[in-house]
């Protein structure tokens, strides 16, 4: 099974006039965590570089690892998460109340994973089917009564679904998907005149500013803003009609798409987020420019720390084990600098972590291995994690917060 391959067009628009927007090291598949048994064996380094179309100005990685590798013996399953349970309870409340979908009418999830959020739509009295190409969590989910194809989403599938279909909702995978032009034209094909499409994904604009740079790994392909989708759902006989943002994932946005000349009335948004994307020059080279010297002064100061405490014969470990990690360990270049990584996912305990294999252990190792560091790698939880080993900061153990500003925290500094 070929690992990867590289696209050379726009995967919106087909351009082949794409430039390196922002270079990053090559790296392992983010979440490719291994067993003991499988230490020492090579795991291969992939390009991670982003491009930018210079005709629609989407960004975008232009390696694409075989999607059979990520996502049909995937994993992670959405009940296992307690935050993402409420968040989607509330998300089906919210969308049905919003959008006013009549009882028993249709909703399609594409990646509907084990039908965390579709049960909720089933509770609000529709009816709900869930596509997922994850084999083993779709026959759970389908068990579960949230009925589920096993199956990427194409064209060619949509064909095979009765519609239309009132309400198609996507959470991430919009970002996922190589081939968005086909999964796009399925989405076209199925959708009630009168239906919405409602997806999440990060928002390119919050990427920078808040120096998320570490959502950018592999399962990722696409990172989207709004002026590339207005055009892109126009070619396809669809219409961005509003956009909400939300917190999640560093900043993320949740869209709403209609058939073109759809009965729900645009909304203002689009054209103040499409001014603002004109005024900060999102989709030219130079913020890409700007934000690649920032991160490199973030490495910088990092690697000046490290490269101290290290001389001093100090041991650090990190703090995390997602697939934010895998990046930040590769781009900062951290894979000899840490003895071994600490998570809370008991899911993780015992396995080494993708391409430099450094173990993960339970964040009980800190108290009984007593490293001198502790380098905070999920930074975005850096205020749960202190709060929760505040003893092992009295106890004259150090924390290091790396971003999106280097942060010490120590009992005789904070």
């Amino acid at each position: 099974m070929e690992i990867a391959t590289k696209r050379s067009t726009c995967r919106l628009c087909s351009s082949s006039d794409l430039i390196l927007a922002l270079p990053m090291r090559p790296s392992p598949i983010a979440d490719a965590f291994v067993p003991k048994s499988q230490k020492g064996i090579p795991q291969p380094l992939i390009p991670l570089d982003l491009f930018q179309c210079q005709t629609c100005g989407h960004a975008q990685n232009l390696d694409v690892v075989n999607p059979q590798l990520l996502f049909i013996d995937y994993i992670f399953t959405t009940g296992s998460s307690e935050g993402l349970i409420k968040h989607f309870q509330k998300y089906a409340k919210d969308i049905v109340e919003r959008l006013h979908i009549p009882k028993q009418s249709l909703v399609l999830e594409i990646g509907s994973n084990d039908g965390t959020l579709l049960k909720f739509f089933r509770d609000l009295e529709m009816q709900v089917l869930g596509v997922d190409p994850a084999r083993d969590i779709a026959q759970q989910a389908t068990l579960s009564g949230i009925p589920t194809l096993p199956d990427f989403f194409s064209f060619a599938l949509a064909e095979q679904i009765k519609g239309p279909v009132q309400l198609i909702v996507g959470n991430n995978v919009y970002a996922h998907s190589d081939q968005l032009a086909d999964m796009t034209a399925g989405i076209a094909h199925l959708l009630d005149k009168n239906g919405v499409f409602v997806f999440e994904v990060s928002y390119l604009m919050d990427i920078i500013d808040n120096f998320v740079f570490d959502t950018i790994y592999h399962e990722h392909l696409s990172y989207h803003s709004i002026t590339p989708l207005v055009s892109f759902f126009q070619k396809h006989g669809l219409e961005l009609f509003d956009v909400e943002k939300i917190r999640t994932k560093g900043g993320s946005m949740r869209c709403f798409v209609q058939k073109q000349n759809g009965p729900r009335k645009k909304s203002p948004i689009i054209q103040n987020m499409i001014h603002e994307e004109l005024i900060r020059q999102l989709h030219q080279p130079e913020i890409f420019q700007k934000y690649a010297k920032e991160i490199q002064k973030s490495k910088n100061r990092l690697d000046a720390y490290l490269s101290d405490a290290l001389h001093q014969g100090k041991r650090v470990v990190g703090y995390g084990a997602s697939t934010t990690v895998t990046t930040l360990i590769y781009q900062f270049e951290l894979e000899n600098k840490l003895s071994f990584l600490v998570d809370d996912n008991v899911k993780k305990h015992g396995l080494l972590s993708p391409g430099c294999h450094m173990e993960v252990k339970p964040s009980s190792a800190l108290y009984e291995e007593r490293p001198d560091i502790v380098l905070v790698l999920a930074w975005q939880y850096a205020q749960p994690i202190l709060q929760r080993h505040a003893h092992f900061i009295a106890a004259n153990g150090v924390f290091v917060v790396p971003l999106p500003e280097f942060k010490m925290l120590s009992n005789t500094r904070v």
